[in-house]
């Protein structure tokens, strides 16, 4: 291990494969009994997901012109939703009437129910008139599924075009969602709710990003007299 961490530098992930396949090795391949390995594990890094301001949400959004596409961007930052999420909702889980997305079988295989904001609702009736959608909300070639990769393109392309210069992608709509609700004093337990995370430590990473409580702060260089 000693040799794995200062010669090859390998990372804090890697270090622990290495610990859980000593383990295994021992365990289940020799059928030893557990023990206690005097092996030292790595801590973790801790690093804050990137995020969007308002402004730049809207940038992104404006340039995308395909209604489906927008559809799909619009539903992911109205709700919260991870791009796999985003991808299995069925035409069903709209609930109009509570203004809610139904998310079946989410990261833990969880159901659960999330926002749908008015302009979002709006897009999505033009876009049932257009496209008719019979099972999955987003079809894709011959009313199967829509893939992916193709949300991941769709966002990517979107980015480049509005010129937002931030190292971007599809969950961090997402991050910005959770971060957006918060900044605008919505109680953490629902934000937790709302993104299905089944332990408030995922999500209090949030409060760490926040701007919310630091407007009125002023840095001390601005006080000097130079």
């Amino acid at each position: 291990m000693r040799y794995l961490v200062e010669e090859r530098c390998i990372s804090t992930s890697y270090q622990n494969q290495v610990i859980n396949s000593i383990k295994f090795y021992y365990e289940k391949v020799l059928g030893r009994p557990r023990n206690e390995y005097y092996l030292q594990r790595p801590r973790l890094t801790r690093r804050l997901p990137e995020v969007l301001s308002m402004e730049e949400v809207a940038l992104i959004f404006r340039a995308v012109m395909n209604i489906k596409h927008r559809c799909i961007l619009f539903l992911i930052y109205s709700g919260g939703l991870r791009l796999g999420e985003v991808i299995n909702l069925h035409v069903k889980d709209i609930d109009s009437d509570r203004m809610m997305m139904k998310v079946r079988q989410g990261k833990g295989r969880k159901d659960r129910y999330t926002l749908l904001s008015d302009k979002a609702l709006e897009l999505l009736r033009a876009y049932f008139r257009e496209y008719k959608p019979k099972v999955w909300l987003f079809e894709g070639e011959n009313g199967s599924r829509y893939s992916s990769r193709s949300v991941q393109e769709i966002f990517y392309k979107a980015v480049t075009k509005s010129g937002v210069r931030k190292h971007a992608s599809v969950h961090t709509l997402r991050h910005s969602f959770a971060t957006h609700l918060l900044e605008s004093g919505t109680d953490i337990r629902y934000i937790q709710e709302l993104l299905g995370h089944s332990n408030m430590k995922t999500t209090l990473i949030y409060s760490h990003i926040t701007r919310r409580g630091l407007e009125g702060i002023r840095s001390p260089l601005d006080s000097l007299n130079i």
